[in-house]
């Protein structure tokens, strides 16, 4: 079967450029309406991903996201956010983009096509069969993330593909494919929006349900971040108020005394809450 390049099709909408403004908004947020379905069809697959996942890390494994251009921007993203929101080692999640962080910033096209880097890069950081290697591409066809992907099948390490389209090359390569199809973009080929949408919102469930099977929250509270500012002692505070049963001044005392929301509460069991 032919592959099918579906973030590359017209766009449904026609001269766009003589939209006046709350048309070109309605007409996007119709768009951005259908994402949400979409990622919802695969869930089977992030399921698949993350129980595969949180063992391998429990042993140690790492989890590295792998990709180019927009794609690559988003695997960054959710990894570096990741060690304020769960108190975990930034080793612990690792993102890669083609072209290095000045690809962060600045467009770093060409590098996207080289099928060797992404494997160099990976083996660089000395990756093993304990980890995970999770390929981003809105086509599905990105030579950085394909080669990366390949070689480390071939060498028994788990992988995964977040692609837009469906039955990739991308996705041919991995274990697990997570596919979200958003149909054409608004924007014809501008993937950085419902592709970039859906591929956020498959990173955020994989991370997220990843840190709660490892035991970084309780309830639902985020009791291991980082205390990097005032609104995050301040919300330490609030836990830790609505938890013990304190006055404010006396949690904020044992937060900054201990350094997380976890810390005090393993310090402070369940008798001594209910003597209070």
């Amino acid at each position: 079967m032919a592959f099918e390049k579906i973030t590359e099709s017209e766009s449904y909408y026609r001269d766009l450029d003589r939209m006046p403004v709350s048309e070109i908004l309605d007409n996007i947020n119709r768009e951005d309406q259908k994402i949400a379905l979409a990622v919802r069809r695969v869930l089977p697959a992030i399921e698949k991903l993350v129980e595969a996942l949180v063992p391998r890390m429990q042993r140690g494994g790492r989890l590295f996201y792998l990709g180019a251009g927009t794609s690559g921007r988003l695997g960054v993203l959710d990894a570096s956010e990741l060690p304020p929101t769960f108190g975990v080692p930034d080793t612990w999640v690792v993102g890669l983009i083609a072209g290095g962080d000045r690809a962060l910033r600045h467009p770093v096209e060409a590098a996207e096509d080289d099928a060797e880097r992404g494997w160099q890069e990976l083996e660089a950081r000395g990756i093993s069969e304990l980890d995970t290697v999770v390929g981003i591409a809105a086509s599905g066809r990105t030579p950085y993330v394909i080669g990366a992907l390949r070689e480390a099948r071939r060498r028994g390490i788990l992988t995964a593909a977040i692609a837009c389209n469906p039955d990739s090359p991308m996705a041919a390569e991995a274990d697990i494919a997570i596919e979200p199809i958003v149909g054409p973009e608004f924007v014809t080929g501008s993937t950085r929006m419902k592709s970039g949408t859906a591929q956020k919102m498959v990173l955020n469930m994989i991370s997220t349900a990843t840190m709660i099977r490892l035991g970084r929250v309780r309830g639902n509270r985020m009791v291991n971040m980082q205390l990097t500012n005032q609104k995050l002692v301040d919300r330490g505070t609030r836990m830790l108020q609505a938890e013990l049963g304190l006055g404010e001044e006396e949690a904020r005392r044992l937060l900054l005394l201990h350094g997380s929301v976890s810390e005090v509460l393993d310090n402070y069991p369940h008798e001594w809450r209910l003597n209070q």
